[in-house]
């Protein structure tokens, strides 16, 4: 035995490998070259180490309706899961174990979360459970969850499980141009949809927390199907781009302004909102470009529109823009949209109006918890108001500044 290797009772700590480190050790040491269709038998025999069973692995549909079962080796494949008002469904937005007994044991779901976005769930059986299985097969979610944002890169297979229907071209580019559908550290949260999930175009948004500045930007681009797609990949690329230049609000527009016109021409333009939150002051920053004006929310409750200076769209080549500023309070809301949101109607009628997404967005806030419930609910519940016409994409995107610090996350217990 060497010196390293000294038992705890020499004073040296105990190093030697236990079950649950050998356990979650084989998906870290295979995961680099695990092809992604050996993901699921390698899943199914980790389950059943700790005695479980029936194993499923459950993905969100891009429309946000449902669980869908991933096909695999020794996974059990059922119909899909509704979000709403199961199970899983409940797993899933809530980001928390949901544990059902049943005559043979206890059906488990544990969320598949990939830093704080929910992927999808994980369902097993177990004869019993105790907080030890808890905690290993919470650990082991994770890891399932790490694996499967990694392998997607990798091959089709995920994206195949997630598609309900046909997927338009432009619809296909815009959900590869997405950041993560939700994040959540702390200080802050964020969540955002897209409508019609398979056949958006125009649509897009797009964030980046460095240090304690969280970016935001949501665009939509003049038109439908493949130009629009195309003029909004342009946006969002242009933004990043000059972000990551470390610029302010009014050079990242005039950047944006540029790209657009030189690529498309003057008769052509994007209409943006760009925002910079302090997510440990609660300071929010924002240039309008011809966007809809965001919504406050505090306590649960619309207090007015964040209205301020405007600016040409993105292509135009407006004036320099002004910027407006808001102090948030700890719980704020702030709620962005696209303007097919407030403005599909059938011919002659009136069109649906901001103060019908008031009232719902009040209603709501009410009933849900959570971000990412909450702008899954209102997208799905505005859209059964509109009759389930979508002319146009109808975008949403919410935040929510907390405040505090996150430093205590670095700290070992």
């Amino acid at each position: 035995m060497t010196q390293g290797e000294r038992r705890p009772d020499n004073g040296m700590m105990d190093r030697s490998e236990g079950f649950g480190e050998r356990l979650l050790g084989v998906l870290l040491d295979r995961a680099h070259e695990m092809p992604p269709q050996l993901i699921a038998p390698l899943i199914a025999e980790e389950v059943a180490r700790v005695g479980g069973r029936d194993v499923s692995i459950l993905l969100q549909d891009y429309a946000q309706l449902v669980l869908v079962p991933l096909p695999g080796r020794r996974l059990v494949v059922g119909e899909p899961e509704p979000i709403d008002g199961s199970p899983a469904g409940t797993a899933f937005l809530q980001a928390t174990t949901v544990e059902v007994p049943q005559s043979d044991g206890v059906r488990m779901y544990l969320p598949l979360l990939d830093g704080s976005d929910q992927v999808g769930v994980l369902a097993l059986t177990l004869d019993a459970v105790d907080d030890n299985d808890r905690r290993l097969l919470r650990r082991l979610a994770g890891l399932v969850a790490d694996m499967l944002v990694t392998k997607h890169h990798y091959t089709d297979q995920f994206f195949l499980a997630r598609r309900r229907e046909p997927m338009s071209v432009a619809a296909e580019i815009q959900w590869s141009l997405l950041p993560p559908l939700a994040m959540s550290v702390p200080q802050a949260e964020v969540a955002g949809i897209l409508e019609p999930a398979y056949s958006v175009a125009g649509d897009s948004f797009d964030y980046a927390l460095n240090e304690d500045i969280l970016h935001l930007a949501m665009v939509d681009a003049m038109g439908h199907g493949l130009d629009a797609a195309t003029m909004a990949t342009v946006a969002v690329g242009a933004y990043r781009h000059a972000r990551r230049a470390d610029i302010g609000l009014s050079e990242i527009y005039a950047f944006m302004d540029r790209a657009i016109a030189d690529q498309f021409g003057l008769d052509h333009f994007v209409t943006a909102q760009m925002m910079r939150l302090n997510i440990a002051t609660g300071h929010l920053q924002w240039v309008n470009a011809g966007h809809p004006a965001p919504l406050l929310i505090r306590n649960h409750q619309v207090v007015r529109q964040l209205t301020g200076p405007t600016t040409l769209p993105v292509g135009f080549g407006g004036e320099e823009p002004r910027i407006s500023e808001q102090t948030l309070q700890r719980g704020d809301r702030v709620l962005c949209f696209t303007d097919g949101l407030i403005e599909e109607h059938e011919a002659g009628e009136e069109q649906f109006g901001e103060e019908q997404l008031i009232h719902w967005v009040n209603r709501i806030e009410h009933t849900e918890k959570g971000v990412r419930a909450v702008v899954r609910a209102l997208s799905h519940a505005l859209m059964r108001q509109r009759g389930g016409r979508t002319s146009d994409d109808a975008t949403l995107f919410l935040i929510e500044w907390r405040g505090g610090a996150a430093d205590h996350l670095t700290l070992l217990e």
